[in-house]
């Protein structure tokens, strides 16, 4: 028994100074995914901001004028473009110099003065769909808002409701971004990290040396394996740090739970990188391996559309894929104190897929080693 602790203990400290040694790992280690922490919390912004909206006013009355000068002043816009026809509507949506359009009747301030509901028309560019729906539930509250104010008795009659938000009363967008983060770039580092192992001893030409050492093979995978865990577990918990105090989104789970389903993630991960590297003969082609898998991963896990949206057969695909599960933990974690019996019935599913991808890479390893 000590001497197998020994082996393993001389294959972790030689796998750790061949990570910190190696450029092209120690690249991303840390420092990198930290950057990348900070700009996708900016660049995948939900909220849509800055947008220049056309106008067509064919009313020229007090009421469209006082809605025009409500639009404009929205935070959400950065200019209303006064087009003079839906020829020139259309050619400025066809050039995407506006996102959409407002259309205002000739008899809009005609209708309102006789006490009768009006309508306006409002464009939007298709090619950018979800954009352009965001910007029409703006607009559409803009004029909502206007017209309770000017029939009072009618908004009244028609009742109303009592908006409340759970887990994210102000709506900020980086307190869904942020945790999801959390879950991409420690699987994109946990992958691209462990995809380079088997790969680069073979490219060192120090493959051979390790057949003939009195370790075993699952020893030696084992060695791999202790490295990337603690560069990811590590990055975990900066990333959380980060998150929680640099950018104020609250974490009001368990860090214990944390920590735990974060360890049974980075298996998932690690047996998918040892899989890439041990079918690959050079750190070039582990590279590329990894980026063919990490790709898919993101797409599949609901971070960029949610799972729902795809169709039934993707779906069932979905279930093999770690980000999935562990996004749902990290989220619950943070925003909604999510109890031990749901993240449990999260992270069994990463355990099997643990289980399948580091028997896989064992296989493939031994049978390489033949």
């Amino acid at each position: 028994m000590s001497g197998r602790l020994t082996r393993l203990k001389a294959m972790t400290v030689k796998e750790i100074w061949a990570l910190l040694r190696d450029p092209k790992s120690r690249m991303v280690l840390i420092l990198p995914p930290l950057i990348q922490l900070l700009i996708f919390t900016f660049a995948t912004t939900l909220d849509v901001k800055n947008v220049d909206i056309g106008l067509v006013d064919r009313s020229n009355g007090a009421h469209a004028q006082e809605l025009v000068q409500r639009i404009a002043a929205s935070p959400q816009f950065r200019d209303v473009i006064v087009l003079p026809s839906f020829q020139a509507m259309e050619a400025a949506i066809d050039d995407q110099k506006v996102l959409a359009a407002l259309v205002i009747e000739s008899d809009f301030d005609q209708k309102l003065a006789r006490g009768e509901s009006a309508t306006v028309g409002l464009v939007l560019d298709g090619r950018r769909s979800n954009a352009a729906q965001i910007l029409g539930g703006y607009v559409s509250r803009i004029v909502a808002d206007y017209g309770a104010e000017l029939s009072p008795r009618m908004a009244a009659r028609g009742g109303g409701s009592d908006v409340t938000h759970w887990y994210n009363p102000s709506l900020d967008f980086m307190w869904f971004t942020l945790p999801s983060l959390v879950a991409i770039i420690v699987s994109i580092a946990g992958i691209a990290i462990t995809s380079q192992a088997v790969a680069r001893e073979r490219e060192l030409g120090t493959f051979d040396q390790l057949m003939v050492s009195p370790l075993r093979a699952h020893e030696i995978l084992i060695g791999m394996m202790v490295p990337p865990m603690l560069v990811g577990l590590f990055n975990g918990i900066l990333f959380l740090l980060v998150a929680r105090f640099g950018f104020g989104v609250p974490f009001s789970g368990s860090f214990l739970l944390f920590i735990l389903s974060m360890a049974v993630y980075q298996l998932a991960l690690i047996g998918m990188g040892l899989l890439v590297s041990s079918a690959s003969m050079t750190q070039q082609q582990a590279f590329l391996g990894s980026f063919v898998v990490t790709v898919p991963l993101m797409l599949l896990s609901g971070y960029a559309a949610p799972i729902d949206n795809m169709p039934d057969w993707l779906q069932i695909v979905t279930y093999a894929d770690p980000i999935r599960y562990f996004l749902i933990i990290v989220q619950g974690l943070f925003l909604k104190a999510m109890p031990a019996s749901v993240v449990f019935s999260q992270t069994w599913p990463m355990a099997l897929i643990a289980c399948v991808t580091l028997g896989a890479a064992v296989w493939l390893f031994r049978a390489r080693m033949e």
